[in-house]
């Protein structure tokens, strides 16, 4: 998707089916030189190239607004806004108005026992906020508090509200908010992932078909 600014890293895919076992995908991305992600160079820079950094992020981000905001009827694009990976496996796109992507599909990680709730109360949440920018600036801004530069977010809320009408533009509180209540939710949810893979493994006595990150600090 040149055309929207996205360059994309070189993939292959390949399927695995073994008798007895789910049928895996699995999508295989260029490998990059992790000291080069966002999130690593957000420690090695100083206050003002950092800006920098974010400045131009928020300026690549842009591309795929103006691209939706002249194909828009045809092809809709969503992007997170993420500093610190490049994830090109769960492309959402819309065409003609509908989502392209089965959201159930997003469902099958979460634990079995909140499946019902969050599709239900939050799913549609979910597939919306890559679509709009100021959700989208304020999930990328927020994440200076996980990296711990809580310096940044003030001259990074200026620099994204650039991007934004006036009526969406953001404020320090709407991102500091935006990050506890964020940081609550996941907490929550990967706390229930590691109750279901107990239950599966333990109980039921079952294969846990997910892999878990280890702690995060937040």
């Amino acid at each position: 998707m040149i055309e929207a600014g996205l360059n994309l890293p070189e993939d292959q895919t390949a399927i695995i089916s073994i008798k007895n076992r789910p049928v895996v995908l699995y999508i295989a991305q260029k490998l990059f030189d992790t000291a080069q992600f966002g999130h690593k160079k957000l420690h090695q820079l100083d206050a003002n190239e950092s800006l920098l950094l974010i400045e131009n992020i928020a300026g690549q981000i842009e591309k795929i607004w103006q691209f939706n905001r002249l194909k828009g009827e045809v092809l809709q694009l969503a992007i997170d806004g993420q500093i610190w990976y490049i994830d090109t496996s769960t492309p959402l796109f819309r065409l003609n108005g509908t989502e392209q992507m089965d959201p159930e599909l997003i469902l099958k990680s979460a634990p079995s026992f909140l499946r019902i709730i969050i599709r239900k109360f939050f799913l549609d949440d979910v597939m919306d906020r890559y679509y709009i920018p100021a959700l989208v600036y304020t999930d990328f801004v927020a994440n200076l508090y996980k990296e711990q530069k809580p310096d940044l977010v003030a001259p990074a809320v200026d620099i994204i509200n650039k991007s934004l009408t006036k009526k969406d533009r953001l404020t320090v509180n709407d991102i500091r908010s935006y990050y506890k209540e964020d940081k609550f939710i996941w907490s929550l949810f990967l706390t229930s992932r590691r109750l279901d893979r107990w239950i599966d493994t333990r109980l039921l006595r079952k294969r846990y078909e997910f892999l878990l990150p280890g702690k995060i600090k937040r």
